[in-house]
């Protein structure tokens, strides 16, 4: 059966790394439920987090329902009955327009919680700063809808909001953030320094738990905007939380060569389980599955995320790096569902297990039936490597997702 297995161990070591760093900047970590939602994890993290930050009602419930804490809300746009729902949850109501903040404001402003101090609310906006590698994933573009430019802010009456927040980074460093602050200082620092203006959420997007990322900047880039402008700090990471912390298990279910190229389908599907891969694009890691605790191939202390005590993993290598070299697809009828070539040390074998590195976040929160494809199911490894599953899709659930 495939299955997503998190490591709660890796969790932890994550979760620990991000209130170091929230200790020493002196800034609010929030973790991106976007990004990670797996609720069964969320007693070993809690202690380590100040909430979680959410993209629109069904998220906020759940951070506010599992997690605790803040809730950061967030989203381009809210219906009427949305508002109603979040004003009761949320801490931060973040709006994406000032047309939304303006049909909005006067029902904000009139909430109990609001006027408790329960409830702020911000604004988003657009420095117009790119500084990622994949459009997919750039709010800074031209055009783009998300987020205020300065022009439709100077000037404005913005009463009763009380922080700014942007979001611009996908999977970056500390630098990019550097040359992001400095764009948005000069276009917004004057917004900054207004006295209603008490909070600046710097948005997720941010690899802190990266070994290379250079986490004294980012905590010299925080403490300088508390200095500078009074206020306070908030970051929301969401892969930050989950990065390195799980995989995806599945096995071999045929074997066959076409046209020259050598086959492995597998019973898990990259548009279904791990959308990343066609959308970023993105190249797992992959491992394969020895019986026996033999000597590893190519790991590390860390990689694979999870690992059984009776197991060793040979790390699979680029197209003709190793042996045997195969095309590792799908069992869909999209004719572009493949995760890419890889080669392993021997040949592959119907009944093989691979497992897929770093997998915890952003899969579990895109995936889909499609085709009817059998799910995988959500599992927890503990401190003492025992296995414990805490969900199993079934065809009800396929079933009734559509009727």
């Amino acid at each position: 059966m495939p299955a997503y297995i998190m490591n709660l161990e890796a969790l932890v070591r994550n979760a620990r790394i991000l209130r170091q760093v929230a200790d020493a900047a002196g800034c609010r970590i929030v973790m991106a439920l976007k990004g990670f939602s797996s609720w069964a994890s969320f007693p070993s993290i809690r202690p380590y987090l100040d909430g979680c930050c959410a993209s629109g009602v069904w998220e906020a419930r759940l951070a506010r329902e599992e997690f605790g804490g803040e809730v950061l809300t967030y989203a381009p746009a809210y219906s009427d009955d949305d508002l109603v729902e979040l004003l009761e949850i949320s801490n931060h109501l973040d709006f994406n327009s000032m047309t939304q903040w303006e049909k909005f404001r006067a029902t904000v402003m009139a909430h109990p919680r609001f006027q408790k101090g329960e409830l702020k609310c911000g604004l988003r906006v657009n420095p117009r700063c790119s500084t990622g590698h994949t459009a997919l994933y750039d709010p800074c573009a031209p055009g783009s809808r998300l987020g205020v430019v300065a022009g439709h802010v100077l000037g404005t009456d913005i009463s009763g909001i009380s922080g700014l927040h942007m979001h611009t980074l996908c999977e970056q460093g500390a630098e990019d953030l550097a040359l992001t602050l400095e764009v948005l200082e000069k276009d917004f620092g004057s917004v900054l320094s207004r006295p209603e203006i008490t909070w600046l959420n710097l948005g997720g997007g941010h690899w802190i738990t990266k070994p290379d990322y250079n986490r004294e900047l980012l905590i010299e880039l925080v403490r300088g905007l508390r200095l500078k402008y009074g206020i306070e700090v908030w970051l929301e990471p969401g892969e930050a939380v989950a990065v390195h912390t799980g995989v995806l298990r599945c096995n071999v279910l045929d074997v066959f060569e076409s046209d020259g190229f050598r086959h492995a389908i597998l019973d898990i599907s990259a548009s279904a389980h791990m959308p990343d891969v066609l959308e970023m694009p993105y190249r797992p890691d992959v491992f394969l599955v020895e019986r026996g605790s033999g000597r590893d191939s190519g790991c590390s202390a860390y990689f694979p995320a999870v690992r059984l005590s009776d197991e060793s993993y040979l790390r699979a290598g680029g197209a003709g790096e190793q042996v045997e070299t195969y095309r590792l697809g799908s069992p869909t009828c999209l004719a572009g569902d493949v995760i890419g070539d890889y080669s392993f040390s021997r040949a592959l074998d119907v009944g093989d297990v691979l497992v897929f590195d770093d997998m915890s976040h952003y899969t579990m929160v895109k995936t889909t039936f499609f085709n009817g494809v059998r799910h995988p199911d959500i599992v927890l490894q503990d401190r003492d490597g025992r296995l414990k599953t805490v969900r199993e899709f079934t065809y009800g659930d396929f079933r009734s997702r559509l009727g």
